[in-house]
């Protein structure tokens, strides 16, 4: 796993695009500070900017460096998911602006998971998370449902966990309002 770690990251710091296996689905993913790279996924998804992405952090305290205050009340009700869990944070700050919704939020998951724990700790900066497919087309839960123009795109397709079916749906998705209460966007 670690080789193939480094591979990923060489490639993340010279702006390239990933495929890999998330927390949840089969995603696309770059260095979430690149703006160029952002750029090309929105283009290969085919998606407006609009609608904005996901940005993988690897732990709570990376949170508040692309946000302002979060209520405390956020902290009890994450801490009451099993599942993956995306929150979109108002205020988003030092990212790039294709990454921030037009509203100024920004949609943020902790991953739990190792293989992308050691992506975004080695490159040092959140990642982009989206489902690699094209925009409303189905995400792919394993590797072989990811359509051969995504895999053509890619700088790189990561070899880890082709194998394994994904029994995780996409993350519920919840969104802090400016009044400070939760909304449930995605369940």
């Amino acid at each position: 796993m670690e080789n193939e770690i480094n591979k990923i990251v060489k490639v993340l710091k010279r702006g390239g695009i990933i495929v890999y296996p998330t927390d949840t689905v089969w995603g696309i993913g770059c260095d979430a500070t690149n703006k160029k790279s952002i750029e090309k996924i929105y283009k290969l998804k085919r998606r407006f900017q609009e609608k904005s992405f996901i940005i993988l952090v690897k732990d709570k305290k990376e949170i508040f460096k692309y946000v302002g205050d979060t209520p405390d009340i956020l902290w009890d009700f994450a801490d009451q998911f099993n599942t993956p869990l995306t929150v979109i944070y108002p205020n988003a700050q030092n990212l790039p602006k294709n990454v921030i919704a037009p509203d100024g939020s920004v949609a943020i998951r902790i991953t739990k998971d190792e293989f992308c724990k050691k992506i975004i700790e080695n490159l040092g900066k959140p990642i982009i998370s989206t489902s690699a497919n094209i925009s409303g087309e189905i995400p792919p839960l394993v590797y072989s449902m990811i359509s051969e123009e995504i895999l053509k795109f890619a700088d790189y397709v990561a070899e880890f966990k082709r194998n394994k079916v994904t029994e995780i749906k996409p993350s519920t998705i919840i969104k802090i309002t400016d009044d400070g209460l939760i909304d449930i966007v995605r369940d």
